[in-house]
């Protein structure tokens, strides 16, 4: 239903296919914290002294009352520990909520970090919605284990053991009815919390998708609006809108079951305590004074109770979002699959020495590559137990057939200083070689050399730092002008910000906003005409002056005037550089030192214009339509 549907579901790796989180896996949150977390439980304790204390000194008031004695100091004793309580409670209440947005930061920045660091093949396959909501809203929910009664839970088990020993001490037999209705409230909310956890996983997931929704049809707006699709559009994110509510119901629904629980237990044990203890006072058993003791250390036994099912409950919904977050965490970055790729991989400069000692840059021996297909998303018993509830992911359970090759025995040599080009037909692989020298994927054969060296052998930080790479889509950051050209040169003063500006010509940019570099670009750039993204991509390549210069499509949007200037600018930044271009213009790339033909992943061409024109009968083609011979 909606623009883009089908789009909308592939590639989403969803919680419900996460590996189920552990109580251990967020104890290491936790610790982070540890010297606050001891001294809350000092508190804690020291709470639950001042609390058991008061029934104590409750049935002491009241004796004395009974029998027309001065209270005294007791009163007053009394007095200050419900204060000093209420304080201890409040103090207790801030140290948990500033550690609970302690876990919550150190979480996101362990998410953040990682996710930034996986493989581009992981973004390949995921969507970038459900990626923004482990970040945003499952991290969230761990606040929830210390603000929802864990650490007050642990204090209050104090409380809990004290007071079943003085209820044992006033009167063992309605200290046993009980601990019967206690038991019976504890295993009920035990079987609840299993599918709380389930639930919450689940809906963490449809909160995921609904995010991803949300993104997909912003980022497109405005092709939406032309396409007339945004009633379709809206349908389909209220779809998704109304899946993740209904989870919500779901889990929403199992918590109104634990809570009730408490509230039951309570009441029935209280009524119960009332109706036999009327009884014991009246046959002699026990006194007044002590019965009402006994309810006051009832309540006191219940609370703890009742924190210890919320804190079932948050721990559980925390567990279940744990794992869409640990799902991520446990994924290698691209430094980890370097050491499975090549164990010896070096650290520092070589890949600058490299291309200083060597006559040649980049080398392609016999490589051969295909992408990844999609892997069958890891299941868990539990959580597909209510499989109805959750949309099948898009993404096939096993591989039915080979991933298409896309190079098939590519090999080629560029200088030091030379100007390559690649041309060919749409889907020949000329953008998935510079995905591969720039290592966003690896060859599944062959080698790529930098300088004689084993791309794989280079630290990726050192190889990317000699080379300066354009995407075909020229994408822009939200922010400034200065933003984005400080992206690869950080330390880029604003006179050489303003230089290259006017290399690319875009002089214009600067002087029709005051703000000058500060001047917004808006999301994805969309205050800069397509011409104008393009070109600032290119200024901030150029401004990094590396040693080797990736240009993919670099002038497609540009009109000829402008793409004149952009080959002169690039002419003048050429110099003792080298260049490996893309290109579908043959204009543009006729004055190559070599040009590489590709059709269908394989090199059928290598030459200068003249040369192909003559011996490759593709090239004199794709030159005979743009009135190049």
């Amino acid at each position: 239903m909606g623009f883009g549907r089908g789009r909308a579901s592939r590639g989403a790796q969803s919680s419900p296919t996460a590996k189920k989180a552990t109580f251990g896996q967020l104890m290491p949150y936790l610790l982070e914290h540890k010297k606050v977390l001891s001294f809350v439980i000092v508190l804690s304790i020291i709470g639950a002294a001042a609390s058991l204390a008061q029934p104590l000194l409750v049935s002491q008031v009241i004796s004395a009352v009974g029998a027309e004695k001065d209270l005294g100091i007791i009163l007053y004793l009394l007095i200050g520990l419900v204060v000093a309580s209420a304080l201890i409670s409040g103090f207790q209440h801030y140290l948990l909520q500033r550690t609970g947005e302690g876990v919550v930061l150190s979480s996101r920045r362990q998410l953040v970090r990682r996710m930034l660091n996986l493989p581009i093949s992981e973004f390949d396959t995921r969507r970038t919605g459900d990626l923004v909501s482990r970040v945003g809203s499952d991290t969230t929910l761990l606040r929830a284990v210390l603000t929802q009664g864990l650490v007050e839970a642990i204090g209050g088990s104090l409380t809990f053991v004290g007071a079943i020993i003085a209820m044992a001490i006033i009167d063992p037999v309605l200290l046993g009815l009980t601990v019967f209705v206690v038991f019976l409230a504890v295993t009920i909310v035990t079987i609840l919390s299993r599918r709380i956890r389930v639930a919450s996983r689940k809906a963490q997931a449809k909160v995921g998708e609904l995010a991803a929704s949300v993104e997909r049809a912003i980022s497109s707006v405005r092709t939406v609006r032309a396409s007339n699709a945004t009633s379709r559009e809206i349908a389909t994110v209220e779809d998704e809108a109304r899946g993740a509510w209904r989870m919500g119901v779901k889990v929403a629904k199992i918590s109104a079951l634990v809570v009730p629980v408490a509230g039951v237990a309570m009441q029935v044990a209280f009524l119960t305590v009332l109706g036999v203890g009327g009884f014991r006072v009246a046959s002699g058993a026990i006194t007044v004074a002590s019965l009402v003791s006994f309810i006051l250390f009832l309540f006191m036994m219940i609370m703890p109770l009742g924190q210890a099912f919320g804190a079932i409950t948050s721990v559980n919904a925390a567990l279940g979002a744990l794992g869409r977050i640990q799902e991520i965490i446990a994924l290698p970055s691209e430094g980890e699959t370097d050491r499975e790729v090549m164990p010896l991989a070096g650290t520092g400069d070589m890949a600058k020495k490299a291309l200083h000692e060597s006559t040649i840059a980049l080398a392609f021996e016999n490589v051969v590559f295909s992408y990844p297909l999609a892997k069958k998303p890891i299941e868990d018993d539990e959580s597909t137990k209510d499989a109805k509830d959750v949309k099948p992911v898009d993404i096939p359970d096993e591989p039915t057939e080979p991933a298409p090759i896309i190079l098939d025995g590519v090999s080629f040599t560029i200088k030091h200083g030379q100007r390559t080009a690649l041309v060919g037909p749409s889907g020949s692989g000329k953008s998935t070689l510079l995905s591969l020298i720039e290592r966003f994927y690896d060859p599944a054969s062959g080698v790529i050399r930098l300088g004689g060296i084993d791309l794989r052998a280079l630290d990726r930080a050192d190889l990317r730092h000699q080379i300066g790479y354009v995407e075909q889509d020229a994408p822009v950051l939200a922010g400034t002008l200065r933003d984005n050209l400080l992206l690869s040169a950080a330390d880029a003063s604003d006179a050489e910000c303003i230089e290259v500006l006017h290399h690319v010509n875009l002089g214009a940019v600067l002087d029709r906003n005051s703000l000058g570099l500060d001047a917004p670009v808006g999301e994805d750039g969309i205050m800069l005409s397509g011409g104008e993204r393009q070109r600032l991509a290119i200024a901030r390549a150029l401004l990094a002056a590396p040693p080797i210069l990736l240009l993919d499509e670099s002038t497609s949007s540009l009109d000829g005037a402008n793409e004149q200037l952009m080959r002169e600018a690039i002419d003048k930044v050429a110099v003792d550089r080298t260049l490996l271009i893309i290109a579908h213009r043959l204009s543009t790339v006729v004055d190559c030192d070599q040009i590489v033909v590709l059709d269908g992943g394989k090199i059928v061409g290598i030459g200068t214009h003249s040369e192909l024109v003559k011996s490759t009968p593709l090239y004199r083609d794709l030159a005979k339509h743009q009135l190049l011979v």
